[in-house]
């Protein structure tokens, strides 16, 4: 019988952003006030995208409690990335968070305030003064620990004024990209209806997030699967710096939602099961608040040594017991509401065991400050940009500084937004014929492939041995014979997966069978990104910790890992420099030293 053809629907604006996240909201609105005809596709709806869950804060050096300055900021920012952060880019962000401040407080973000209506900031993780000589910074501005969900209520908010149109519960497919390597629109499909809509722009800019889903456990939404940089790879560009995944310390025990940063911020100690604050141990000057890689670390360490926590001595416990109850209810209500729930834990009277989970990925796909998409080369692919989660350009290196994440949405948001309103007033707007046929059913053919497969396997149960591989062959510890065996399993997980798997309805209308086989198909491609970057790379850095290779190596590592995998689970692993010339005027490169909390 043969399969029916398509009518699509085709749509053309000036500047195509695909997520809703705060880095593709905050690229809308820059967009459209730049007078962009901007559209916007998302798997979710906007308030619902990954970036609500964001607790903590958003770092910026105000100085509204210690006295603070962005150079500062960007010294603490390219320690903790371990030399691996870009510093052109890292000093972009830094020397303009201030600005993307007061931004989000013009669009209505509700801040917290201290006494004398200033913005809140707390401490966090790995920030100092004086270039690391001086204190630790409060540099974090913080909504109590809900920034991630007051930042989106503002930012949706604030674009409703620009006439943005908004395509919601739409699945963006495939990269549309034509002969020379330009990108020309995306393939998605509209889930309410089961319409195919093909949405063409001369500027396109991925804000899809992170991958976190390829762990069996991660604190990361459930749609968190990484689509852009699947679509990436599918279109034969590389990504970059994917053996570098963060293990939040602090997930809670045995469930793995978060538990924010902002606990410890305000004063919360993490003890081990004799009771013992362990942290001095491991980070003398910062405990607590040292970098998240150095903290899980020590985690591990204090198990692996025997004293875990609990019947199994396998976690430890967060002690938020001394902290005043005013403190917990004006700062914590968030932290305080999942203890309850997840774990039946008073924190004013009990403490909270805690283990670390995957979180935060800081890999994807490769670009310059400017936020252009980057081929193997380094040459960038015409109208084609990356922002956010899903973007490695790269601000965080090997270990993301907490708070620093949705500073990085917010100013390449609207960095990416300007540059591409600016670069599609030089194109004429796009038409239907400007998309070859032989493009379109190359896209087609992919999907039909994975609508009509016919295996035995639920998509989920694929996704789960998957991650559950994930979990032990490429997590807080690593060596060559377990990333190697990860690899093998994974990359005939992808080989067969289209024999394998089973959709049992064909309909597209919310057909979940078929959203999860393609969440899970992009999530294989960039678990075998992950196991083969980590192989590859024979140093320990950030993250990124060997047991095989346990010391960092600058003289042969200083190098970002990129990365390429095709539909057959083949990959191929290259290097590309890390720019260490901030090119920003008043900054100076960060040589490499020692890194220490």
């Amino acid at each position: 019988m043969a399969k029916p053809a398509y009518t699509l629907t085709f749509h053309s604006h000036d500047v195509l952003i695909i997520g809703a996240g705060g880095a593709g909201l905050r690229a809308a609105i820059a967009a459209a006030e730049s007078g962009a005809k901007v559209a916007v596709v998302t798997k979710v709806p906007p308030t619902r995208s990954h970036t609500v869950a964001a607790q903590g804060g958003i770092n910026a050096a105000l100085g509204n409690v210690t006295p603070d300055d962005w150079r500062w900021h960007m010294y603490d920012t390219i320690r903790g990335s371990d030399w691996l952060g870009d510093q052109d880019s890292i000093a972009y962000m830094c020397k303009h968070a201030p600005e993307a401040i007061a931004d989000l407080d013009k669009m209505g973000v509700v801040f917290s305030r201290d006494k004398g209506g200033n913005i809140y900031q707390r401490a966090y993780g790995g920030m100092s003064t004086h270039y690391g000589k001086g204190d630790m910074a409060f540099r974090a501005c913080a909504a109590a620990d809900q920034t991630g969900d007051a930042m989106m209520r503002g930012l949706f908010s604030y674009i409703q004024q620009y006439g943005v149109d908004f395509f919601v519960e739409y699945f963006a497919l495939e990269l549309l990209m034509d002969a020379t390597g330009r990108c020309l629109g995306v393939l998605s499909w509209e889930l309410a209806t089961g319409k195919l809509h093909v949405f063409m722009a001369p500027q396109i800019i991925i804000a899809t997030g992170g991958y976190g889903q390829v762990y069996a456990a991660a604190t990361s939404s459930s749609t968190c699967t990484g689509d852009g940089n699947a679509m990436v790879l599918r279109a034969g560009l590389p990504l970059q710096d994917m053996e570098y995944v963060q293990f939040h310390p602090t997930g809670l025990y045995g469930v793995g939602i978060l538990i924010s940063e902002a606990a410890r911020s305000e004063g919360g100690i993490l003890r081990n099961g004799e009771g013992e604050r362990f942290m001095e141990r491991y980070a003398p000057k910062y405990g607590e608040l040292a970098s998240r890689d150095v903290v899980t670390r020590a985690i591990i360490s204090e198990i692996e040594a025997g004293r875990g926590a609990g019947r199994k001595k396998d976690h430890v416990m967060l002690d938020l017991t001394r902290i005043d109850p005013m403190i917990l209810e004006a700062h914590l209500p968030t932290t305080r509401a999942l203890a309850k729930q997840f774990a039946g834990v008073d924190v004013r009277k009990e403490m909270i065991p805690v283990y670390p989970t995957a979180h935060y990925t800081m890999g994807g796909i490769p670009t310059d400050r400017e936020c252009h998409v980057l081929m193997e080369s380094g040459q960038q692919v015409e109208g084609l940009y990356a922002i956010g989660e899903a973007s490695c350009n790269s601000v965080h290196g090997a270990n993301r500084l907490g708070c620093n994440s949705l500073l990085d949405l917010v100013v390449f948001g609207k960095h990416a937004g300007e540059q591409a309103a600016a670069g599609a007033k030089e194109h004429l707007k796009m038409k239907r014929q400007d998309i070859p046929r032989s493009v379109l059913e190359k896209a087609l053919t992919h999907f039909d492939r994975m609508r009509y497969a016919k295996g035995e396997k639920a998509p989920l149960a694929i996704r789960k041995e998957a991650g559950l591989h994930m979990q032990e062959h490429a997590g807080i510890i690593r060596n060559a014979t377990g990333m190697q065996a990860g690899l093998h399993h994974l990359s005939g997980l992808l080989r067969s997966y289209r024999q394998d798997v089973a959709i049992g309805d064909t309909d597209l209308i919310w057909n979940n069978d078929l959203v999860a086989a393609l969440e899970t198909e992009n999530l294989l491609m960039q678990g075998l990104a992950t196991l083969a970057s980590a192989n590859f790379r024979t140093e320990s850095r950030g993250a990124h910790f060997r047991s095989d290779f346990p010391h960092r190596d600058d003289d042969h590592w200083l190098t970002h890992t990129s990365v390429r995998v095709d539909e057959n689970g083949i990959t191929s692993c290259h290097t590309r420099q890390v720019r260490m010339d901030p090119h920003t005027e008043g900054a100076e490169p960060v040589l490499p030293e020692a890194r220490a909390y």
